[in-house]
């Protein structure tokens, strides 16, 4: 839950094939917990790391509504890790420092821009979708002498609202999504809307890698139905919100058959409700320290 760079890993780069396995944790805090041997193989199996006191806090804080929570309560989820007290509070004393959290009476919040992170990840939790008549949209790069902040800031905004690179300067995709477009696409593209000549399914295919998300999507669902305990749920859920941050988010009909999205959501939900309960005996007023 607390890595921002899978987004793009569903999606084809003309000049590269970005179907790759989970992105390194940018954690600073590398402490980690003895990790049971369950948890160690399905990290294997999977291609997962072992989750740091900074990555089970980020994690527990972007998965909880409202993202905050008193202090021990992150202690108990990092105890599940087998990461001692000290070591999850010398972490948030950091991530404080850092910017990340915000600390107000024992309890710690998400700052702006992981609530912003938070609010993608909702988002492919629960799409917000149209029907779809079969159009697509087109953003082409118009602007000139663009700087490399602004080039960066462009692309990273078209893999947040799954548009794919047709061509260097030319994203697109269904319009079957109810969003807004952000200044920084609206500064720098001309906005247009199409119909392709040919089978927009194929189209699809060339565009996103579809094969390869629902086979990690399925390798995903068979880690968690094998897995038996909190800390495993947690790691491979962790990983499986990631994943939906890649889901291109397209019509039915543009999906293979069989398409775990749905499923993996699905499950995704139930273990935020075991999440959920977990928290609540520590959330409650007075339970701070």
């Amino acid at each position: 839950m607390d890595d921002d760079t899978s987004v793009r890993d569903s999606v084809r780069d003309p000049r590269r094939d970005s179907a790759r396995g989970p992105a390194p944790d940018s954690g600073r805090d590398s402490a980690r917990g003895p990790a049971p041997d369950s948890v160690r193989d399905d990290a294997r199996h999977l291609g997962l790391r072992p989750l740091t006191a900074r990555s089970i806090v980020l994690s527990t804080l972007l998965g909880h509504h409202p993202p905050r929570l008193p202090a021990r309560a992150l202690v108990r989820v990092g105890e599940l890790f087998g990461i001692a007290e000290g070591t999850v509070r010398v972490a948030l004393s950091r991530m404080v420092a850092a910017g990340d959290l915000r600390q107000d009476d024992g309890t710690y919040g998400l700052t702006a821009r992981l609530l912003e992170r938070q609010a993608r990840q909702d988002e492919s939790r629960t799409p917000r979708t149209r029907h779809w008549a079969g159009a697509w949209e087109i953003a082409v790069v118009t602007a000139e002498a663009r700087p490399a902040a602004e080039r960066t800031a462009l692309r990273q905004a078209m893999a947040e609202l799954r548009l794919a690179e047709l061509r260097e300067g030319t994203w697109l995709r269904p319009g079957n999504l109810e969003r807004a477009l952000p200044p920084v696409i609206t500064r720098q593209c001309t906005l247009l809307t199409g119909v392709p000549d040919g089978d927009p399914a194929e189209l699809a295919r060339g565009l996103w890698d579809l094969d390869g998300w629902a086979a990690r999507a399925r390798a995903l669902l068979a880690a968690l139905s094998g897995a038996t305990s909190p800390a495993v749920r947690f790691t491979v859920s962790a990983a499986v919100l990631r994943h939906l941050l890649a889901d291109p988010l397209l019509p039915d009909v543009l999906l293979p058959a069989d398409w775990p999205g749905t499923e993996l959501r699905r499950r995704y939900g139930s273990f935020e409700a075991e999440l959920r309960d977990l928290l609540r005996q520590y959330v409650t007023p007075g339970s701070a320290a």
